[in-house]
């Protein structure tokens, strides 16, 4: 039975930048990059070609040993120009020159009434399009073998500057709900597609069928899928559960009814810093100087792929991360501040009404934040901010402090199956003692899961 979720808890960080729903025409990037640092537990990578070799989109390019069903397939079609390793032969990157027009790895069509649930997803692993479907607990790229007790789609994203799915999805709607279809057959339980209950929700999602249709409605983080999975079939020991994206879905779908890899996707360019805030039809991997390099305000800014609580710094002519539908661009904030943080101002948004009383002023004031923390980390204060923006039943505080006394029994439970970084983000947004809040998450959770 659908449920109708209204969130309280939470904040949401208005920033300058919004991406205007309209495609921009941007020059295409030629080279795109697989970054095995994407796949969170991906443990020992195997490169399947070398520098040198071509390759079409959906040609295998990399395996985990430890997983070695699951494909990881190249975006686009090309030369392999360089395979980059770091410390200790760390795999970082392979890179693709690409070809001006993309030529894929045909494969079957899925007749999805021919095939069993194992059948299915084995076709899945080989395709390229698996890595799109994430296990809770701990937040991996899934095991084919397993069946979860359900499979969970959030259909918004409530992070700051977030892309519209319904924008950016146009036309997709048939292969969406192929997707749909699809991952219905790879669980025991249900599929939850859970839309924004305060707006008009888009026909892509409003038309699908097959699922069940829930509303979340409240602050970010109410477009988390792990805040959803909370509300709605929390996960306990011993339990899995998938998470799939929007854009992920189409990918599956896709590949079922056009035998192809296609990891194209329209992403949102955003941020204060860029002169033309838009939507651009490219593909997973791609090189970002052509979205950014022409378009920035100034010459000192920092480049994300993805939004500013949960991204990833990059180079300006760094490369689109596998899971990211959007590139953020803010002021660098590498500059000493004379009592910044104890200034009144109308400049700074805040959480804590003592730092930003007059952000609470006007609540619908975009701002023009940067990267500066302003302050060191320094012992835990127990404010109780962390619980006010964690819409779980849990206590952050204290499981953060199991975590850094590696008290195994204690995370388990204060909740640490139900979480994964993103969850807690805010709480590193909020928090006045200035800890890695994200890395303390996935600390426990490898705690946890290698244990």
């Amino acid at each position: 039975m659908s449920k109708i979720v209204k969130l309280k808890k939470g904040f949401d960080i208005n920033l300058a930048g919004k991406a205007k729903q309209k495609l921009a025409n941007f020059a295409p990037a030629q080279t795109f990059a697989i970054k095995p640092t994407d796949f969170i537990g991906l443990q020992r990578p195997k490169v399947l070609v070398n520098e040198g070799d071509t390759v079409k989109a959906g040609t295998p390019i990399l395996i985990d040993k430890a997983l070695d069903q699951v494909v990881y397939a190249a975006p686009v079609s090309g030369e392999i120009v360089a395979v980059l390793r770091g410390e200790k032969r760390k795999l970082l990157e392979i890179r693709i020159l690409a070809d001006q027009s993309i030529s894929y790895e045909n494969q079957e069509k899925t007749d999805l009434n021919s095939l069993d649930r194992d059948a299915l997803a084995a076709k899945l692993a080989a395709s390229g399009v698996w890595p799109n479907i994430i296990q809770r607990p701990f937040g991996i790229v899934a095991n084919p073998a397993d069946t979860p007790k359900a499979i969970f789609i959030s259909a918004f994203d409530s992070h700051p500057l977030a892309p519209d799915y319904g924008f950016a999805l146009q036309g997709e709607e048939k292969y969406f709900q192929a997707g749909l279809d699809a991952l219905a057959k790879l669980t025991s339980g249900k599929v939850h597609l859970n839309v924004d209950g305060s707006k008009s929700v888009p026909a892509i999602f409003s038309g699908a069928k097959g699922v069940e249709i829930n509303q979340f409605s409240g602050p970010h983080p109410a477009g988390n899928v792990g805040v959803q999975i909370h509300h709605l079939d929390p996960i306990n020991k011993g339990e899995i559960a998938w998470t799939v994206s929007p854009n992920g879905v189409v990918q599956i779908g896709k590949f079922i009814l056009e035998g192809i890899y296609d990891a194209s996707k329209v992403i949102a360019v955003t941020g204060s810093e860029v002169t033309n805030a838009a939507y651009v039809k490219t593909i997973s991997g791609a090189n970002v100087s052509t979205f950014v390099k022409g378009n920035l305000n100034s010459g000192h800014v920092r480049v994300i792929s993805g939004n500013v609580l949960t991204g990833e710094k990059i180079a300006l002519d760094g490369f689109l991360g596998f899971y990211h539908n959007q590139i953020t661009v803010i002021p660098e904030g590498d500059y000493y501040e004379f009592l910044g943080w104890a200034k009144p101002t109308a400049k700074k948004l805040s959480y804590h009404r003592a730092l930003g009383l007059l952000s609470f002023l006007n609540p619908k004031k975009e701002y023009v934040l940067d990267s500066n923390c302003r302050g060191e980390e320094r012992a835990f204060v127990q404010t109780g901010v962390f619980e006010s923006v964690t819409p779980m039943d849990i206590l952050p505080v204290y499981l953060l402090k199991a975590i850094m006394a590696e008290d195994f029994d204690e995370m388990e439970e204060l909740g640490i199956y139900e979480i994964v970084e993103e969850d807690l983000a805010l709480c590193e947004f909020v928090d006045v003692s200035k800890h890695p809040v994200q890395e303390l998450v996935r600390k426990g959770i490898e705690l946890i899961q290698y244990s």
